[in-house]
């Protein structure tokens, strides 16, 4: 046997012992495999390298085998044909490249103490490659590169490559997804519904996929034209949602979920740090309107910014508590947790997910949160944090 084949094989034996799960602490480790889409090339449904779209099932038990959860990936987005180039060399853009097992937690954990609402369900990873949060649709050939703008493709690729495996029966189903792929969900979430049957209990959760159309420090409009050049490459447009493009002066804005929440119809939670750090370092703060580099140590360390620094935070937890606050007050179905975390992701990491120290708003965790207003076990479950620092159950995760 080749060396190669030999490093494969015994790098398999490792992931099939990871999948058998092991003690890990307290928690017990679920790795899961890849599954391609084999048939998606029929209906154009590529990865920007044009390699198959992919996700991970891990089958529901017991009470839970008629109920689906699908979660999209996140990682960011491709605006241009060489950040896009350069993505279809790389996981984020290319299931060749991708692990081939991915560890379920959080949201995914199939642990009831762990994860006590959906531990048992159907939970599916959906893998992100096409860099536009699974809602493109073009194609790019210059006659030299060549790359598949199929986000929406692969988004109906997978979908029905699940309906026969039991998605188009489900009981109670949970669209939900992580940045990109909590950009994601808003995108899909009216769309998903239409696949599911019409007595299904269907909802949507976005974490920290919450992206604001503010003006950065230097009052550039940073964030809005990274969008504008992202739909307008990957052919985003038609896959808006229709409502919210016919009632716009500016179509490509409904991107934003401020401008599309209003249209989404399908009962919705929104999981976001007011400090998100994404936005933070990239929309509010980007490199491009801090070129001296002030802001280096506040955005490594909040306890190291200056009086000033923390004004203009407050400023950007201002601005998103006022985007959302139709929603807070009108939405009967919806629900919320703004935490004052300095935080990105919050639902598929066990720590912040639900544990002993997990982030918590009045007393509930994050997954509290999130079942008692999925299963209406309490009315009106909109949580909103303190502003920054008066929170000590925080995890201040900054990359």
């Amino acid at each position: 046997m080749k060396p190669a084949a030999v490093e494969a094989s015994f790098v398999a034996l490792l992931l099939l012992a990871s999948a058998l799960r092991w003690p890990r602490g307290a928690e017990a480790r679920l790795l899961v495999e890849m599954t391609l889409v084999r048939n998606a090339s029929s209906i154009g449904a590529l990865c920007l390298d044009g390699s198959l779209p992919a996700y991970h099932l891990h089958r529901g038990f017991g009470a839970g085998t008629g109920n689906w959860l699908l979660q999209f990936e996140g990682g960011g987005w491709c605006n241009d044909v060489k950040s896009c180039l350069e993505r279809a060399s790389t996981r984020r853009g290319s299931t060749r490249l991708m692990t081939k097992w991915e560890d379920f937690s959080g949201i995914l954990s199939n642990n009831a103490s762990l994860n006590p609402d959906f531990y048992n369900w159907n939970r599916v990873k959906l893998r992100y490659c096409d860099g536009a949060s699974f809602a493109g649709d073009a194609l790019f050939d210059n006659g030299t590169s060549l790359l598949y703008f199929k986000g929406q493709k692969i988004w109906e690729s997978i979908i029905l490559d699940l309906l026969p495996k039991g998605l188009a029966t489900a009981q109670k189903a949970l669209l939900s997804g992580c940045s990109a792929g909590g950009l994601a969900a808003f995108l899909h979430c009216e769309n998903f519904t239409k696949y599911l049957p019409t007595n299904a209990t269907v909802k949507c959760l976005s974490d920290a996929g919450f992206f604001l159309d503010l003006r950065d420090i230097g009052l550039n409009h940073t964030m809005r034209n990274f969008y504008k050049d992202l739909a307008a490459l990957q052919g985003m447009e038609p896959n808006l949602n229709e409502n919210c493009t016919a009632s716009s002066y500016y179509p490509d804005l409904c991107i934003f979920p401020q401008y599309s929440l209003k249209y989404i119809t399908t009962p919705f939670f929104i999981l976001n740090s007011a400090y998100d750090v994404y936005q933070f370092h990239h929309g509010l703060v980007p490199p491009s309107s801090d070129l001296h580099g002030h802001w280096n140590h506040c955005k490594l360390d909040p306890a190291a910014c200056s009086e000033q620094q923390i004004d203009v935070l407050q400023g950007l937890r201002m601005s998103m508590l006022s985007a959302l606050r139709l929603f807070y007050e009108y939405s009967s179905r919806g629900g919320m947790f703004i935490n004052s975390c300095f935080a990105h992701c919050q639902s598929e990491s066990q720590d912040t997910w639900f544990a002993e120290n997990s982030p918590t708003i009045d007393n509930k965790t994050i997954a509290e949160a999130v079942g008692d207003w999925y299963f209406s076990r309490r009315r009106n479950i909109k949580e909103i944090d303190c502003a920054y620092p008066c929170d000590s159950s925080c995890h201040n995760i900054i990359p």
